[in-house]
Order: structure tokens, then C-alpha cells, then sequence
């Protein structure tokens, strides 16, 4: 379906303005689907999101710094987001011993599981997603998106 169709426009688009409104619609489409996916688990695409950085750590503790410059969401409060996640014993934070000032975070086995329970569940979003473009239009797509982002 258009994006005409969809916000039920009856004016004539630019291709600019039309561009960014399916990249607007078709970014709440992704994030609805993807947020119930998340439900069962009470989580927030952006909790998700930190839990990911933390085991991509394998281990390693994770500063403040460091979990806010790999978020996809840049404007995310990352020490409320850490708060929700120790509420649900799915990360620990300790504060590190070479600098008082740092906050480690790293992720329990709790929260190890959750993602490997949900692995197969954004797996699976994220071909149903892809199911109606050929592999290299999903590249194509994906190389427009990044030209399109780095334009000034």
C-alpha cells in the first residue's frame, strides 16, 4: 500500500517528503511488531538493546560510556535503563575499583538466557520482515538507508 493510502493524503507529495514518511511509517511497523515480541519478557526495545551490548562484552564489564556510544537510540537514558534491568536481576552494576567514578555493568545468566529465549523470536521477526525482497534488494535497501543517513 502507499504511503498516500496510508495517512490518507489527497495532496501531491514531493519524493523527499514521501520518502521519509515510509521510513517513518514503516520504523513504527518494525518497532510495534518487535515491541510485542518483547512483551511477555517486560521489556523495552531499548532494555533489549543494552542487554545485547552487554553479552556482545562476552564477559567483560561494560562502563556507562560505552553501552550509551553503542545504543541505537543515542538519546536513551542509559542509568535509568540500567536501573530497570538490575530491578529485574537481568544486569549488575558494581562501581570499578581503578576509578571510583565508573560504573561497571555487566549481564547475569538471567539476562544471557532471556536473549537466547529470544534469539529465535527476532530471528524469525526479522525474516518475516525480509520475506517479500530478494537477498540483494535487502542489500540494496540497506546501502540506500546508510547513503541516505550520511547525506548532509
Amino acid at each position: 500500500m502507499r504511503i498516500e493510502e496510508i495517512i490518507k493524503s489527497n495532496v501531491s507529495l514531493s519524493d523527499a517528503k514521501r520518502v521519509i514518511l515510509n521510513i517513518m511509517y514503516t520504523q513504527h511497523v518494525i518497532s510495534d511488531r518487535f515491541n510485542e515480541i518483547l512483551k511477555p519478557y517486560d521489556l523495552s526495545g531499548e532494555q533489549y538493546n543494552v542487554l545485547r551490548i552487554l553479552r556482545g562484552q562476552k564477559g567483560k564489564p561494560a562502563n556507562m560510556c560505552v553501552i550509551q556510544e553503542r545504543m541505537l537510540a543515542k538519546n536513551s537514558n542509559t542509568t535509568r535503563l540500567i536501573d530497570k534491568l538490575l530491578l529485574k536481576d537481568l544486569v549488575t552494576r558494581e562501581v570499578c575499583p581503578q576509578n571510583r567514578r565508573k560504573i561497571e555493568v555487566l549481564i547475569t545468566q538471567k539476562g544471557l538466557d532471556v536473549l537466547t529465549e529470544l534469539d529465535p523470536k527476532v530471528d524469525a521477526h526479522e525474516q518475516a520482515l525480509a520475506e517479500n525482497l530478494e537477498p540483494q534488494e535487502l542489500i540494496q535497501l540497506s546501502d540506500l538507508l546508510e547513503k541516505y543517513r550520511t547525506s548532509s
